[in-house]
């Protein structure tokens, strides 16, 4: 992906300032390209001072951008749509919406006109290019697909889902990326509580758990076979694993996972 294209991200908060951080850092996009939109534009001034374009005027990072990222939350996005639909152009634009609930089918009802439109869900390591995005688009001809695959995979992987599993895949992919950083916190108090410092406990979970996801995303096996390399007859290992079940650790995780797909779905209402 080089410079040929101006981006706007409206709604630039964690986000979407996430987004702008990860693909300045790819090398493939410089401040400049990027337009970051806010009400409360005093916020960005961080970013106004790196380079990147600020503003406040929703239509004029729609004007001069070609692909727009939509990253408001639920209950400001039908609000946002008709205020940029007179300014969108099929021939010109990708719409590509990062807001959890809001089908591609509801978009383009609030637009009232035919756009390339892709649905993105990453997370905020999109900020380090670490994020997993899963995507769906609209097609017919998968324009909207290609250019979101192109940005996000600069800043992590991607992965091409159905649309109707987007809740799941904010649940699992979006909201969980708090629940790993729950992990890790819980294993650097456990080391504390067995003697390390608080700062080498929180380096040593941290780079365990990097160990971990490396293992299963390098050697694409499943956690179970990385597990039982680790857990020997009456060891320590098991032992440890055996009373993490017992106190419920698997059961927290999945419940956890499906009470914010349940709330995910109830997020976006559109008004009519």
């Amino acid at each position: 992906m080089t410079d040929s294209f101006r981006l706007a991200i409206l709604g630039a908060g964690n986000i979407g300032t996430s987004i702008a951080r990860g693909l300045v850092q790819s090398g493939h996009f410089s401040p400049s390209r990027i337009t970051l939109s806010r009400r409360r534009t005093h916020l960005l001034e961080e970013y106004r001072i790196q380079g990147f374009d600020i503003t406040g005027d929703n239509r004029r990072a729609v004007a001069g951008a070609e692909v727009i990222i939509l990253s408001v939350e639920p209950q400001l996005v039908d609000p946002l749509l008709e205020e940029i639909a007179p300014d969108l152009d099929f021939d010109r634009h990708i719409l590509i919406s990062v807001v959890t609930g809001i089908t591609i089918r509801q978009i383009e009802e609030r637009i009232g006109k035919p756009l390339r439109i892709a649905r993105a869900m990453p997370n905020t390591a999109i900020a380090v290019r670490e994020s997993m995005t899963c995507l769906a688009s609209n097609g017919p001809d998968d324009r909207a697909l290609e250019m979101a695959k192109n940005i996000f995979n600069d800043v992590g992987r991607t992965l091409r889902i159905r649309e109707e599993d987007m809740i799941a895949a904010t649940a699992l992919g979006a909201c969980g990326i708090a629940f790993f950083l729950r992990a890790i916190r819980a294993a650097s108090q456990g080391g504390i509580e067995i003697g390390l410092s608080a700062k080498n406990s929180l380096a040593m979970a941290v780079q365990t758990a990097k160990g971990a996801a490396c293992l299963l995303g390098q050697n694409g096996t499943h956690p179970e076979r990385e597990i039982d390399k680790v857990t020997t007859p009456k060891g320590c290992t098991i032992s440890g694993l055996n009373r993490m079940e017992h106190e419920g650790f698997s059961s927290a995780m999945i419940r956890g996972i499906t009470v914010s797909a349940e709330k995910a779905a109830g997020l976006y209402s559109s008004k009519d």
